[in-house]
């Protein structure tokens, strides 16, 4: 899977570095369906690169469980991450501004995401970079996923949808796409996005996902857990078949099959 992936993405990140001007550190932005290997990539990539970059995950700049929560006002759906809205975007456009900086005290600390407790790890235990990268790569599922004003009017897709009887959360995630994540993408160098064949793909990678979690504590997935995890990725359906659809920021792609082969690519 990755080692396909992987140097098509180092690929991207090092012709983005050559062709940036003196001084300038691009900020290049990874986009992939849930499960689809993009984070096992672009670790990869990172890996293979003969350069200091900093790779960060849109997944660590989430909202407290609390902070979720008193958004939503007393709405449950707002309390799952994921979803535009739930990020914090003001912490992860500071990563920029200070990793881009000229300064020779360059430093930042990363937040780490526990997602098995459902908030961010002590602030002791974030990873510091210090000194000036050549270049910022961050990674996540909706990254460059474009609004659509007049999708809230539209009938739900699912079951998740369904419950938003009176269509606020998915209003409030049109909006923040418009605004601050739109702000965010504009910030981008480039965008290299990672195309399942279709969403259908998705339920049984997140489903692989989840069960290679659990064998690593030593424990099986339950029937319980089977259920959770399809519903949870309805919370990401519509804005994924979006992205897959051509509702996304222009980039290079990397199209892949259902077992994550590649099959083509485009601007690469």
């Amino acid at each position: 899977m990755a080692n396909e992936i992987a140097p098509l993405v180092q690929r991207w990140i090092e012709g983005h570095i050559a062709a940036s001007a003196p001084g300038h550190v691009p900020v290049l932005f990874l986009s992939g369906a849930q499960g689809s290997g993009k984070s096992t990539a672009l670790a990869e990539a990172l890996g293979r690169i003969q350069r200091r970059i900093v790779g960060a995950s849109l997944d660590d700049f989430y909202a407290t469980p609390e902070q979720r929560r008193a958004r939503g006002a007393g709405n449950a759906l707002f309390e799952v991450r994921g979803p535009p809205g739930t990020h914090k975007l003001a912490l992860l456009n500071l990563m920029i501004n200070v990793l881009r900086s000229t300064g020779p005290g360059t430093e930042f600390d990363i937040p780490i995401f526990n997602k098995a407790a459902d908030r961010p790890l002590p602030h002791s235990m974030w990873r510091t970079v210090r000194g000036r990268p050549a270049a910022i790569v961050i990674e996540g599922w909706m990254m460059g996923v474009l609004p659509e004003p007049d999708a809230p009017a539209t009938p739900p897709i699912n079951d998740v949808e369904a419950s938003d009887t009176d269509g606020t959360w998915r209003r409030a995630q049109e909006a923040d796409l418009a605004g601050d994540y739109s702000a965010l993408w504009d910030r981008a160098d480039g965008f290299l996005h990672i195309l399942a064949p279709d969403f259908d793909c998705v339920p049984g990678w997140r489903l692989e996902q989840e069960a290679g979690l659990l064998a690593s504590r030593g424990e099986a997935m339950t029937d319980e857990r089977r259920a959770w995890v399809l519903n949870f990725v309805q919370h990401y359906e519509r804005l994924t078949r979006r992205m897959l659809s051509g509702g996304r920021r222009p980039g290079a792609e990397i199209y892949i099959d259902n077992q994550r082969r590649v099959i083509r690519t485009e601007g690469l």
